[in-house]
């Protein structure tokens, strides 16, 4: 579904990814690990069109998106969480659903306002607050649910946990277990292994821009000396 092949990706003179190459197949739980600014953000935005490669190519369905422009690439049925979730603060939980809903892919059960509200029951309380009142673990689902509504055949969750309480990780960590059993191709950014071991079905390294492991869940287990060489703190 996803194919990302030897990508370069510098700001300004900075080069920050030195030939980064990963897949997604359909259906697939795939992650992104590594220590803070290791490249796993600038692999993302390389994807979604934020950052243009300088050489390589990136293959979605087939077809080529690296050089399009970040509307073109959600068109194409990539859809992001972006990491600080960035939800509309002045707009209500409704309206920042509405705000981004359509169904370009053709999904045959399209997302609608009230399957995020099954989702994530929270929302459904909180319909009518400001996006910026919500509390972080809130924004978070808030910002999963307007991803969701633009029906995207790969979603992608940049730090899908990042600073949320434990009680809210797992909630997260259900509706991915829950999006996985509906077939969601899915791209984490996350730091919670033992979860992503269970949840994933294939994981990539990342260290200094470049992709230095790759494996299953169940390799990963076993490799406790890969995770404390790239992943520990």
């Amino acid at each position: 579904m996803l194919a990302v092949d030897s990508i370069e990706t510098a700001y300004g003179v900075s080069q920050v990814l030195f030939g980064v190459s990963l897949t997604v197949g359909p259906g697939q739980v795939v992650t992104l690990l590594g220590r803070n600014g290791m490249g796993k953000t600038t692999t993302v935005r390389s994807i979604m069109g934020i950052a243009r490669p300088r050489a390589g190519t990136i293959r979605f369905e087939e077809r080529a998106i690296h050089g399009l422009a970040p509307y073109r690439v959600a068109q194409a049925g990539l859809g992001l969480v972006p990491e600080g979730r960035q939800v509309f603060p002045n707009l209500t939980v409704r309206e920042n659903l509405v705000a981004t809903a359509a169904n370009r892919t053709g999904s045959a059960a399209p997302w609608r306002v009230e399957t995020v509200f099954e989702l994530f029951p929270q929302l459904a309380a909180r319909a009518r607050i400001l996006g910026g009142a919500l509390s972080g673990g809130e924004q978070q689902m808030l910002a999963i649910g307007r991803a969701l509504m633009t029906n995207p055949r790969l979603l992608i969750l940049d730090e899908a946990t990042e600073g949320l309480a434990p009680l809210v990780r797992a909630e997260i960590w259900r509706c991915v277990d829950g999006l996985k059993a509906r077939g969601q191709s899915i791209l984490i950014v996350d730091k919670d292994v033992a979860t992503l071991t269970r949840i994933a079905d294939r994981h990539y390294i990342i260290e200094k821009g470049q992709i230095v492991w790759s494996g299953t869940s169940a390799e990963l287990r076993l490799r406790a000396d890969i995770q404390h060489r790239y992943l520990g703190v």
